[in-house]
């Protein structure tokens, strides 16, 4: 049975030139590159080559890019390393309704400490209500973190309109980005969107596991997470996974090259599932932007009077594989505080799959699974509405 992988917002398959260098970096470049020798100057060039790539791919300097193992130390690292540092200058720290756990969980840790967490409600859309935005950042304000494209719902907030309202309002403030969801996918550009914090992670792009990066502006000082050798101008000590490095510096190369073609190509992936499944499954419905806006990887779809989880297994015995939520919380019994938080009644928490695209994905594919659907929903429904367990 060939699979059917539709869940690449939670993690991508690996390109396999992505896969040759960083196995090819393990095994020939393995000096440490805070060493002085040839060896550790081999391992400090591809650094340096990574820097060079990704800075201009969003627009910032060369010496304003951290690597870290990921979106989740990234995050934290942001929250925490301002919040911390700028502590004396202001208590209020701001997020919205909808941001991912590695967000969520690190305000609520904030919160422990004192700071006065404000979460910005979101529209039916999972649009940032702008004017709550506007009227929460105050002059003790010393954070404003803001995702760009949410996990879950597929939308993108306008982070331009967004960083200028907040330095507008108070230009001390600083303005985080968890971009984890759209970076290679869709153009960030730091200084025009006046972003002073930057999350990224390869594996969402088609890079290895266990390696991003965080942009920090070069003038935004953070108190570090992790203390010891003092690399990376002490805001991120432990030798550098250079490996994973050389990885996603392959998979931004390719991300970048082939930016418009991927992104026409997961629309119209998103395009023929959302008709084939709205016009041919009664009671289903889209969470979050229409199919035809939001990000172009992501289709959020209700299906009344079913459990995703249960659809979710069903179309896993078919060898479809989707998810019913965050890949960080969708294997905890918790209800989707995304799809709370954008009105959904409490019969729509536990009926919504997230469909993701990526560059394997194929309209043979999609047929297949909207006729999986179809079926499994009937006969699902079936047994719901005749009060029998599946």
């Amino acid at each position: 049975m060939k699979e059917i992988y539709l869940d690449n917002a939670a993690t991508t398959k690996p390109l396999q030139e992505v896969a040759d260098v960083v196995a090819d970096t393990m095994i020939n470049v393995y000096g440490n590159p805070s060493s002085l020798h040839k060896k550790g100057v081999e391992a400090e060039t591809i650094i340096k080559s990574s820097n060079e790539f990704i800075s201009k791919m969003i627009g910032c300097g060369q010496d304003e890019l951290i690597y870290t193992s990921g979106g989740t130390e990234s995050n934290n690292a942001a929250i925490i390393g301002i919040s911390t540092a700028y502590h004396r200058t202001g208590n209020r720290i701001i997020t919205s309704a909808i941001e991912h756990p590695s967000v969520l969980e690190t305000f609520k840790y904030l919160e422990s400490l004192g700071f006065e967490v404000v979460s910005v409600p979101v529209d039916r859309e999972g649009y940032i209500q702008t004017e709550a935005l506007e009227e929460a950042v105050n002059p003790q304000t010393i954070l404003v973190s803001i995702m760009h494209v949410n996990n879950e719902l597929g939308t993108v907030q306008n982070l331009e309109k967004i960083g200028r309202l907040v330095k507008v309002k108070n230009s001390a403030a600083f303005f985080h980005v968890d971009a984890v969801q759209s970076f290679g996918k869709l153009p960030i550009h730091v200084k025009k969107a006046k972003i002073d914090l930057l999350s990224a992670s390869a594996h969402k792009f088609y890079g290895p596991r266990g390696i991003g990066f965080l942009y920090k502006a070069k003038s935004t000082r953070i108190v570090p997470i992790f203390y010891g050798g003092g690399q990376q101008k002490n805001n991120r000590s432990g030798t550098e996974n250079v490996p994973g490095i050389a990885g996603m510096l392959e998979a931004c190369r390719y991300v970048h090259a082939n930016s418009k073609q991927l992104r026409t190509h997961y629309l119209e992936c998103k395009h023929y599932l959302a008709h084939h499944i709205l016009h041919n499954i009664p009671d289903t419905f889209v969470n979050g932007p229409e199919a035809d806006q939001g990000a172009p990887h992501i289709l959020n779809i209700g299906f009344r009077n079913v459990r995703a989880e249960v659809l979710l297994h069903a179309l896993e015995q078919k060898g479809i594989y989707v998810s019913s939520g965050s890949a960080c919380a969708s294997n905890k019994k918790v209800h989707s505080h995304a799809l709370a938080a954008i009105g959904n009644k409490k019969d729509d928490f536990d009926n919504a799959i997230r469909f993701s695209f990526g560059l394997e994905t194929n309209k043979e594919m999609l047929d297949k699974t909207a006729a999986v659907l179809k079926e499994q929903v009937e006969l699902l429904r079936r047994y719901t509405l005749g009060g029998k367990r599946p």
